[in-house]
């Protein structure tokens, strides 16, 4: 979870529960798109750029604004996080590779000052048209350094609230989005919200509304991968969801937060896009101490394929009456990822051999549990639950996989049984009634059994009306 870019400097807290492991990256050689690709069926882009040019040369003045130097003019020192580095309009830090890639590469001098790039986009009106959604997309390939060579790196895709923009201490009333943001080489990317006021307030300041995952497939160092954000109008309440590589790990609804706060940040003339390569600072130090270190090695670029903004919906119909079938992404009645957790408690994953590919929770026991955030049901009632477990538990254990929303502490609205189905990857798909439920609710899985041994895994699961 990010620490703000330009706001007086605080301290983060960072949740320890959001924490992912560092691992060793890999090298993995990945081209970039020769262009943009196209929007999903029903979207349309309405802002890109696919990076290429030149070997050398800048973004394009025409779509962005390069910052310099330690803050923004009468703005926050060190940008208001504390980051070290200096930021330049120099090639040796922010340029193009010719492959059709941008690179924001920090740099370290002999006598230990750091440089590296930031640029922000020349607009900053991008907000979804009344009653539709808009998506901000990235596909990059975080710096590929990891371990103690890392300690300090911190980049980041993500947008600011257009009112910031020549005033600098109005964050974060008016609102940022923290798209992808990771530190210290860590295989995990961060999705945030800041609002409200500072520090404390509906966002939790300075820490924000956050969760993280690690990337699918690849490491998020070793490969690229595609970062997005929709902000759905087209649903009552409305909803922030952000995603990896197509898979959701974050929701934030409308009905969470103050409807002040909520407005704040949402009725102004909209975002803009920003891109950085920071060292040092709240977020790096939190988790690690005093960041950048002796050990930290630069030259290790933060690499972007493309920017998109892209939107679907809107045109004069009310956003406040949601849909019979609930939108993608955030569907209950979409395949769900076991994986895709925002939290859990007790759960690791493995590589699965169940049709599709992916990975799986491995070997779940009494007491786990993973929380998916914001699955919409829509205005007709699901009734049915649908898991896909194997299990290689020992005979006589068995347990329940139990659905309860939005508290832990709630009771199952539905559950089923599940003992030994030939193995660990002996999949099967089980149904169980539920509760009748509709609407926007995060789900949490739970799972309980008399026996202390380990009972089920679990690939993925759906909901059915």
């Amino acid at each position: 979870m990010r620490s703000r870019p330009n706001r007086p400097s605080t301290r983060r807290t960072i949740l320890a529960g959001l924490l992912a492991s560092a691992l060793v990256a890999t090298a993995l050689t990945v081209a970039a798109q020769a262009s943009v690709p196209p929007p999903p069926p029903g979207w349309t882009t309405i802002w890109s750029d696919d990076f290429n040019g030149a070997s050398g040369s800048l973004p394009s003045s025409a779509n962005w604004i390069i910052d310099t130097g330690h803050s923004y003019p009468g703005g926050p020192a060190n940008w208001g996080t504390g980051e070290v580095q200096s930021y330049t309009n120099s090639p040796n830090n922010l340029s193009l590779d010719g492959a059709g890639n941008l690179r924001i590469t920090p740099r370290r001098d002999s006598a230990g000052n750091w440089t590296s790039g930031r640029i922000e986009t020349q607009r900053s009106n991008f907000k979804p048209p009344a009653g539709g959604v808009l998506a901000m997309e990235s596909r990059l390939q975080m710096p590929n350094v990891t371990g103690n060579a890392a300690l300090g790196y911190w980049p980041a895709f993500w947008a600011l609230g257009s009112p910031y923009r020549g005033n600098y201490w109005n964050w974060p009333g008016i609102g940022e989005f923290d798209i992808m943001e990771n530190v210290n080489g860590i295989n995990s990317v961060w999705g945030v919200l800041h609002c409200g006021v500072n520090p404390g307030g509906p966002c939790n300041e300075t820490t924000g509304l956050g969760a993280s995952r690690a990337c699918p497939g690849t490491s998020c160092q070793s490969g690229f991968h595609t970062y997005r954000f929709e902000w759905d109008t087209s649903i009552s309440p409305n909803q922030f969801r952000w995603y990896v590589d197509g898979q959701q790990f974050h929701s934030i609804s409308q009905g969470q937060l103050p409807a002040d706060t909520w407005n704040n940040m949402t009725s102004h003339a909209g975002y803009f896009i920003l891109l950085n390569l920071a060292i040092g600072g709240a977020f790096p130090d939190a988790l690690n101490g005093p960041t950048p270190r002796p050990e930290t090695v630069p030259g290790h670029p933060l690499v972007i394929d493309y920017v998109a903004v892209s939107t679907r919906g809107g045109g004069g119909g009310d956003p406040t009456t949601p849909p019979t079938t609930p939108p993608g992404g955030g569907s209950a009645y979409s395949t769900i990822q076991a994986e895709s957790f925002s939290q859990q408690g007790g759960v690791g994953v493995e590589t699965t051999t169940d049709s599709g590919g992916g990975q799986n929770l491995m070997q779940v026991g009494n007491g786990d549990w993973a929380l998916y955030r914001g699955v919409n049901f829509g205005s007709s009632a699901a009734r049915q639950f649908i898991g896909r477990v194997a299990s290689g538990a020992a005979g006589g254990v068995s347990g329940l996989v139990e659905v309860r929303l939005d508290s832990r502490s709630n009771p199952p609205i539905g559950s089923f049984a599940i003992a030994n189905t030939g193995g660990w990857q002996s999949w099967r798909t089980v149904p169980a009634n539920i509760t009748g439920v509709t609407g926007v609710h995060d789900v949490y899985l739970t799972f309980t059994s008399g026996q202390p041994a380990d009972f089920v895994n679990l690939n993925w699961f759906t909901f059915s009306q």
